[in-house]
C-alpha cells in the first residue's frame, strides 16, 4: 500500500459512506467552502486539511480504483464507499506502522506553514552567506513578498550577523529538543547555505527512503510543530517568533462568513444580515454554522435552546451518523439548520 492510499483509506473510514470521494479531494486541497470546512470538523479530519495541494482528481480516482481492485473498499452509493473487513484490517496494520504525524494540523496551520518555510529557508541562506562574507549567490526563494519581509527584518533586528546566526541556531536546537518522535533532518536537508545547496523535497524523500506522500506530511509535521511551539512560547523563542509574526487566533473561514460574524457581533439578526448583504437567509445560516466551527466561544443558544441541543446530540449518537436526514427523522421538531449548527459546535467532540 502506498502512503497516499493509506491516507485515502483513513478518510473513507471516517466518512463511512456519508460523503462522496470528492469531499476527500476538497479536504486535501484545503478548499475554503462551508461544506468542506464543516466536514473536516464533523468527521475529525482537520489534520489533513490542505496538506496535499498537488493532489488531483485523477490521482484520487486512481487511488480509489486500486482500493477497489484490492477489495479494501466496497461501493455503498454513487461515489461513496465503505471499508471491507480486509480494508479495516490492513488500515489498522499500516496505521500502527506509519501513524499520522502527531503535530500535523492542516486546518489550523496550512496557511502559515508555507510562509514560515519561505522565510526561514531564505533567512538561513542569507545569514550563512553574510557570516562567510559571500555576496554572490542566487536566493533560494523567488517570492517578492518573502524578499521584502527579509529586508525589513534585517533592518529592524538589533543583532550583529554572527549573533543573529548563533541565536537562530540556538533557538532551533532548543525547540527541537522538546519534540517527541521528530527527525529534524527532514527539514535540515532542505536548507541552503554558504557553499551548500539544499535538497529538493523529492531528493530528501529518496535520501531518507520515504514514500514522497509520507515525506511531505512529515515535513509539514515539523513546520506545524515549530509554529505550535513558537506561538505558545514567544518569550523562549523571540527570534523565531519574529520570523513567524503570528498575530491572534488563526481562523480558517471564508471571507463572506467572517463578514457575517462581524455583523452578528454588532447585534444584527439573521434576517437583517440577509437583507443588508442581499443574500439568502440560508446562506447566512451556512455562515453561522461555519462560525460555530471556528470560534470556540461563539454561543449557539440564541438559535436553538439547550434542550433541543441535547436531543440532537443524543440522536446523532444513537444513529451513529452525521447524516442530517437520519437525525431529523428522530427529532421532527428541529430543522436542518439547527441540526447542522449543533453538530458544528459539539459534533466533533
Amino acid at each position: 500500500m502506498s502512503y497516499i492510499e493509506r491516507i485515502i483509506l483513513n478518510c473513507l473510514k471516517q466518512l463511512n459512506g456519508e460523503r462522496t470521494i470528492y469531499s476527500i479531494y476538497h479536504l486535501l486541497k484545503g478548499k475554503k467552502t462551508s461544506q468542506t470546512i464543516q466536514d473536516a470538523h464533523l468527521f475529525k479530519l482537520t489534520h489533513y486539511f490542505g496538506v496535499y495541494q498537488w493532489f488531483t482528481r485523477a490521482d484520487l480516482e486512481a487511488v480509489i480504483k486500486n482500493l477497489i481492485g484490492n477489495e479494501w473498499i466496497t461501493s455503498c452509493a454513487e461515489q461513496r464507499f465503505r471499508l471491507t473487513k480486509t480494508g479495516e484490517d490492513i488500515l489498522l496494520q499500516v496505521s500502527d506502522q506509519y501513524p499520522v504525524p502527531i503535530y500535523l494540523n492542516g486546518f489550523k496551520y496550512h496557511q502559515m506553514d508555507s510562509k514560515l518555510w519561505k522565510r526561514l529557508s531564505l533567512l538561513v541562506q542569507v545569514i550563512s552567506n553574510l557570516v562567510n562574507k559571500e555576496t554572490h549567490y542566487i536566493p533560494i526563494q523567488k517570492n517578492k513578498e518573502t524578499h521584502s519581509w527579509l529586508k525589513s527584518f534585517l533592518r529592524r533586528t538589533k543583532l550583529q550577523r554572527n549573533l543573529l546566526a548563533s541565536t537562530l541556531y540556538s533557538e532551533l536546537v532548543d525547540c527541537f529538543k522538546t519534540a517527541d518522535h521528530l527527525d529534524p533532518s527532514i527539514l535540515i536537508f532542505r536548507l541552503t547555505g554558504y557553499n551548500r545547496i539544499g535538497q529538493t523535497s523529492q531528493q530528501t524523500a529518496e535520501m531518507l527512503k520515504m514514500d514522497f506522500a509520507r515525506y511531505h506530511l512529515e515535513f509539514l509535521n515539523i513546520l506545524h510543530f515549530l509554529i505550535e511551539q513558537v506561538t505558545t512560547n514567544k518569550n523562549r523563542f523571540p527570534l523565531l517568533n519574529s520570523i513567524l509574526e503570528h498575530k491572534g487566533q488563526h481562523i480558517v473561514m471564508t471571507n463572506s462568513s467572517y463578514r457575517t460574524y462581524e455583523l452578528l457581533g454588532k447585534g444584527y439578526s439573521i434576517e437583517e444580515i440577509a437583507k443588508y448583504r442581499r443574500l439568502q437567509k440560508s446562506t447566512i445560516e451556512d455562515h453561522i454554522v461555519e462560525i460555530a466551527l471556528n470560534i470556540d466561544d461563539f454561543s449557539i443558544d440564541a438559535y436553538i435552546d439547550k434542550q433541543n441541543q441535547d436531543r440532537i446530540l443524543l440522536a446523532a449518537k444513537q444513529t451513529a451518523s452525521k447524516q442530517l436526514k437520519l437525525i431529523r427523522s428522530e427529532i421532527s421538531s428541529v430543522n436542518y439548520f439547527e441540526i447542522r449548527l449543533v453538530l458544528a459546535k459539539y459534533g466533533g467532540k
